[in-house]
Protein backbone atom coordinates (compact mmCIF):
# COMPACT_ATOMS: atom_id res chain seq x y z
CA UNK A 1 0.00 0.00 0.00
CA UNK A 2 0.79 3.77 -0.62
CA UNK A 3 -0.12 6.66 1.21
CA UNK A 4 0.87 10.12 0.58
CA UNK A 5 0.50 13.17 2.62
CA UNK A 6 1.10 16.84 1.84
CA UNK A 7 1.89 19.11 4.90
CA UNK A 8 4.17 22.04 5.95
CA UNK A 9 6.98 21.14 7.54
CA UNK A 10 5.74 23.26 10.67
CA UNK A 11 2.86 20.93 10.83
CA UNK A 12 4.88 17.92 11.94
CA UNK A 13 3.72 17.41 15.16
CA UNK A 14 2.92 14.11 18.35
CA UNK A 15 -0.62 14.05 16.67
CA UNK A 16 0.27 13.09 13.07
CA UNK A 17 3.19 10.22 14.11
CA UNK A 18 0.45 9.04 16.42
CA UNK A 19 -1.46 9.08 13.11
CA UNK A 20 1.05 6.95 11.53
CA UNK A 21 2.18 4.27 13.63
CA UNK A 22 -2.15 4.12 14.40
CA UNK A 23 -2.25 3.25 10.69
CA UNK A 24 0.83 1.08 9.98
CA UNK A 25 0.35 -0.47 13.32
CA UNK A 26 2.88 -3.79 13.29
CA UNK A 27 4.16 -2.58 10.45
CA UNK A 28 7.72 -1.34 8.30
CA UNK A 29 7.27 1.73 6.99
CA UNK A 30 9.30 4.06 4.74
CA UNK A 31 9.35 7.40 4.69
CA UNK A 32 10.48 9.97 2.24
CA UNK A 33 10.76 13.69 2.88
CA UNK A 34 11.76 15.95 -0.45
CA UNK A 35 10.70 19.57 -0.90
CA UNK A 36 8.45 20.62 -2.83
CA UNK A 37 8.61 23.47 -5.46
CA UNK A 38 5.00 25.09 -5.67
CA UNK A 39 5.24 26.64 -8.92
CA UNK A 40 6.63 23.21 -10.28
CA UNK A 41 3.43 21.35 -8.66
CA UNK A 42 1.29 24.29 -10.60
CA UNK A 43 3.13 23.97 -13.89
CA UNK A 44 3.03 20.11 -14.23
CA UNK A 45 -1.03 20.25 -14.09
CA UNK A 46 -2.56 21.72 -17.36
CA UNK A 47 -5.06 23.40 -16.44
CA UNK A 48 -3.12 25.02 -13.80
CA UNK A 49 -0.32 25.53 -15.70
CA UNK A 50 -2.47 27.73 -18.35
CA UNK A 51 -3.98 29.61 -15.75
CA UNK A 52 -0.58 30.17 -14.26
CA UNK A 53 1.13 31.26 -17.59
CA UNK A 54 -1.55 33.49 -18.25
CA UNK A 55 -1.45 35.30 -15.78
CA UNK A 56 2.02 35.83 -16.25
CA UNK A 57 1.30 37.22 -19.22
CA UNK A 58 -1.72 39.50 -17.79
CA UNK A 59 1.13 41.08 -15.45
CA UNK A 60 3.52 41.22 -18.19
CA UNK A 61 0.78 43.46 -20.43
CA UNK A 62 -0.74 44.74 -17.34
CA UNK A 63 -4.16 43.07 -18.43
CA UNK A 64 -7.14 41.85 -16.38
CA UNK A 65 -5.45 43.14 -13.14
CA UNK A 66 -7.34 43.83 -10.04
CA UNK A 67 -6.94 46.70 -7.77
CA UNK A 68 -6.91 46.56 -4.30
CA UNK A 69 -6.59 49.22 -1.67
CA UNK A 70 -4.66 49.01 1.57
CA UNK A 71 -7.49 50.21 3.63
CA UNK A 72 -9.82 47.22 2.52
CA UNK A 73 -7.57 44.64 3.72
CA UNK A 74 -8.43 43.42 7.43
Amino acid sequence: MQVSYRLNANELDIRFIESLKAAFQGKEIEILVYEQDETQFLLANPSDRARLLTSVENIKNRENLVEVSWDSLP
